[in-house]
C-alpha cells in the first residue's frame, strides 16, 4: 500500500482484495458511513447481506449485530471492527438468566429483541424488532402468556399497543434512549416550536407522550424526510442525523442530550474507527465465530418473525 494512501482508499482496496461488502449501522461515525456499501438498522444490514455473493461482511455497528448476520449467513466471514462494541439491552439479559427463568415459567412464550445474544436468541420462540414488535407479539395467541426481553421501553410501549395484559417485561434498557429526560424535550419544544418530534419506542413514556411519531431508527428517517415539517427534534441516537441530512439537506434536526453523557450518542457503537475497519479487513479478526448448533438454534426463532407478514 503507498505511504499516500488515505485510510479511506486502503479501506476499499481491502474491500476489493478481501471481496467484502461494508455494512453500517445508521448510528456510527458519518466517516465510516462514507464508505458504506448498505446503511441500516441491524436486521436490514443483515438481511442485505443475503444477497451479497462475496467473501466477507465487515459489519459496523456492535457485537450482536454481527452475530445475527453469521446466523443469517453462515457461509460468509464476519468481522467487527472492535469486539468490544457491546451494548448495555445485551448485557442486561444473560442467557443463564433467561434459562433460569423459563424452567420457572415454563408456559411463556419467549419474545426477545432483535438487539440480544445470540445465546439469548436461542432459548427464545420469535424475536422482534422495534419496527415489528407490535405485530409480533399480536401473532401469539392472546390467551398464551409472554416474556417480552430485554427493553423495558419497548415493552411497555408495545404492551400499550395490544393490550395485553398477560405479558411480562425484563427489566433492561438502552443506555442512550433510556436516559434521555422528558424536561430536555420540553425544553427543546419551546425552542423549536415549529419541530416535530420522532422518538425510538426505547424512549421512556414520557417521551412518547410528547412525540409526534414513535418509530425505529429506519422508521424515524423515513417519516422525517417523507413528512412536509422543515424542523425535527430526533430523540434517537445522533448518528442518523448523516442519512436524514443526506436525504432532506434542506430541513432541520435537532437531538436532545441523554443524561448518560450530556449527548445523544452510543458509546459502544462509537468505539468503532477508520483504523479499527482496515485493521480488521487487513487481518480478519476480529472474526464471529459460531457453532452449527447455536447458528440453526437462533435462526429458528429469526426466520419465526420474518415469516410474519
Amino acid at each position: 500500500m503507498p505511504a499516500t494512501s488515505t485510510l479511506a482508499e486502503e479501506i476499499l482496496e481491502l474491500k476489493r482484495a478481501r471481496r467484502a461488502t461494508i455494512l453500517v449501522h445508521h448510528y456510527q461515525e458519518a466517516e465510516i458511513q462514507e464508505l458504506a456499501d448498505v446503511i441500516g438498522d441491524s436486521l436490514e444490514l443483515s438481511r442485505k447481506a443475503q444477497s451479497f455473493d462475496g467473501d466477507v461482511i465487515a459489519f459496523c455497528g456492535v457485537w450482536f449485530m454481527a452475530e445475527t448476520a453469521k446466523v443469517l449467513n453462515p457461509s460468509k466471514t464476519v468481522i467487527v471492527p472492535d469486539a468490544e462494541a457491546g451494548c448495555s439491552l445485551v448485557d442486561s439479559c444473560p442467557a443463564d438468566q433467561l434459562r433460569a427463568w423459563k424452567r420457572r415459567h415454563p408456559d411463556h412464550a419467549i419474545v426477545s429483541y432483535i438487539n440480544t445474544s445470540v445465546e439469548v436468541k436461542a432459548e427464545s420462540d420469535i424475536l422482534c424488532t422495534s419496527r415489528n414488535a407490535v405485530d409480533v407479539v399480536n401473532s401469539i395467541p392472546a390467551d398464551k402468556p409472554i416474556l417480552f426481553t430485554p427493553d423495558i421501553n419497548l415493552g411497555n410501549y408495545v404492551k400499550r399497543q395490544t393490550g395485553r395484559e398477560n405479558m411480562k417485561i425484563w427489566q433492561g434498557t438502552c443506555i442512550v434512549h433510556a436516559t434521555f429526560p422528558g424536561r430536555r424535550l420540553t425544553a427543546a419544544k419551546v425552542e423549536h416550536p415549529e419541530a416535530f418530534v420522532a422518538s425510538h419506542p426505547e424512549c421512556p413514556e414520557d417521551i412518547l407522550r410528547m412525540s409526534d411519531f414513535i418509530g425505529s431508527t429506519s422508521a424515524i428517517i423515513d417519516w422525517c424526510v417523507k413528512h412536509q415539517g422543515r424542523e425535527f427534534i430526533v430523540m434517537t441516537e445522533s448518528g442518523v442525523r448523516f442519512s436524514l441530512e443526506r436525504n432532506s439537506p434542506d430541513k432541520s434536526f435537532y437531538f436532545v442530550a441523554n443524561e448518560h453523557c450530556n449527548c445523544s450518542e452510543c458509546p459502544y457503537m462509537k468505539r468503532n474507527s477508520l483504523e479499527k475497519l482496515r485493521d480488521s479487513l487487513r487481518d480478519l479478526a476480529p472474526r464471529v465465530e459460531l457453532s452449527q448448533e447455536m447458528i440453526d438454534r437462533a435462526r429458528l426463532p429469526i426466520e419465526r418473525m420474518l415469516a410474519l407478514k
